[in-house]
């Protein structure tokens, strides 16, 4: 696979919530980094921090408006969305991902505002 194709697999399963599946396009010591949360490291910091932040939702999509890759580097604006019940939450994405010869993410970088997450979660809580 190219690095789009194996970013864009990752994504599906990602979305599918089967975060072993997704994790298997991963490098050990893979750097999951939301920009203004904080960083995770590994495929067990992925699932760790992802399944607590996906595991309250009927579904995530992640809806990729535009998408460019050079060599390893793959970037995409998106659209994360986040549904549950009548509930639909979307949330703007810049993310940047690095891609390894062997064809696994060693870089996942997600950057986004916090204000609509800090909505999503007051009208998750009320």
């Amino acid at each position: 696979m190219t690095p789009l194709e194996t970013v864009n697999d990752f994504m599906k399963r990602f979305c599918s919530g089967d975060l072993d599946h997704a994790c298997e396009l991963v490098t050990d010591d893979v750097e999951y980094d939301n920009v203004p949360m904080g960083k995770n490291f590994g495929p067990e910091g992925i699932k760790a921090f992802a399944g607590g932040m996906t595991g309250g939702f009927d579904s995530v999509e992640f809806i990729v408006e535009r998408e460019a890759a050079t060599g390893n580097i793959v970037m995409n604006e998106r659209i994360d969305r986040f549904v549950r019940g009548e509930q639909v939450f979307d949330l703007a994405v810049v993310g940047v991902f690095e891609v390894t010869d062997d064809g696994k993410i060693s870089l996942w970088r997600d950057y986004f505002d916090m204000g609509p997450v800090n909505e999503m979660m007051a009208a998750l809580a009320g």
